[in-house]
């Protein structure tokens, strides 16, 4: 290829103007292709920085999920390390702790070296039957606990997880198989024809009446209305053969109250409010029964 370019010439003479032909080569194909190759280069970088760049927002939102969970886990925890603490009348009790969840409201009415009567206020109740034929059967509980956690923690018609509750709860029924009221959250009581024993989960009281409805027909919802509870703490593990002993124990002792006598019909609960790592000297259970004035 021919170039004509043109230069002035800067003597002191008149300036004149010099034309010079110029002859190059074409240059080689593989230099005309490089600008193909230059464009592809910058294209996969395009998509290379699109790639890291999505590589860093996901790393990003899982840090902020994981920051979420961590903060969620350390909330829960904190109320099983930090526990809260009922008045005590004696050592045992002072030893006892609970962890930090919801549970029954109550005023406590009066108190003496034995027991103490508690004012309950309203609440709801899940509930559920147990296969066995024994309160504190370990295989029978398990069954039950986890039907009802099943529905707290999503199996419901909201498909929501609701809050934990304490305590546990057992209780046995009136021979008659009438329903019987219950405490937080978890009740197990036993019916007394058929030698079956019920378990229920305190719901959490921001839900009122509208709770989601079971999945499970195992599950029933109910309301529980206020009752005077003579009520007896105690620590350790708690088996059927102690709370036959505890139950005797306490109804022998409202036989002296001057105030208070054991309703007709009531049946024995048995709140246990911690979770089963919890060391044994610390727990704390309670063995309650319904209790009404005594007229004068």
């Amino acid at each position: 290829m021919t170039i004509i370019t043109m230069s002035r010439s800067f003597y002191p003479s008149t300036p004149t103007l010099i034309f010079k032909s110029i002859t190059t080569q074409e240059p080689p194909s593989s230099v005309v292709a490089a600008p193909s190759r230059r464009r592809t280069t910058t294209a996969n970088m395009s998509a290379l920085e699109a790639r890291v760049s999505l590589i860093f927002a996901l790393a990003s939102q899982t840090s902020s999920v994981s920051q979420r969970l961590l903060a969620d886990l350390a909330t829960e925890t904190a109320k099983y390390v930090f526990p809260k603490r009922f008045e005590s009348r004696n050592l045992e009790e002072a030893l006892m702790s609970v962890p930090d969840l919801e549970t029954v409201k109550f005023k406590v009415v009066s108190r003496n070296d034995q027991y103490e009567i508690r004012e309950l206020e309203p609440y709801f109740v899940a509930e559920t039957t147990m296969p066995g034929k024994y309160g504190f059967d370990l295989n029978g509980a398990s069954q039950s606990f986890n039907v009802l956690a099943e529905y707290l923690f999503g199996k419901n018609s909201a498909n929501e997880a609701m809050e934990m509750t304490t305590p546990v709860l057992t209780r046995r029924t009136e021979s008659d198989g009438e329903t019987m009221d219950m405490t937080t959250p978890v009740i197990t009581k036993r019916m007394g024809d058929q030698d079956k024993w019920q378990m229920s989960f305190l719901m959490p009281s921001k839900y009122g009446s509208n709770l989601p409805l079971p999945k499970n027909s195992a599950v029933t919802i109910k309301e529980v209305p206020g009752r005077t509870m003579a009520v007896v703490a105690f620590s350790g593990f708690v088996t059927d053969e102690d709370v036959m002993r505890r139950e005797s124990t306490l109804r022998n002792a409202l036989k002296n109250d001057s105030q208070y006598k054991v309703k007709s019909g009531a049946s024995v609960e048995v709140a246990q409010y911690n979770p089963p790592f919890t060391l044994p000297f610390t727990r704390r259970n309670e063995i309650s029964l319904q209790v009404e004035r005594k007229q004068e």
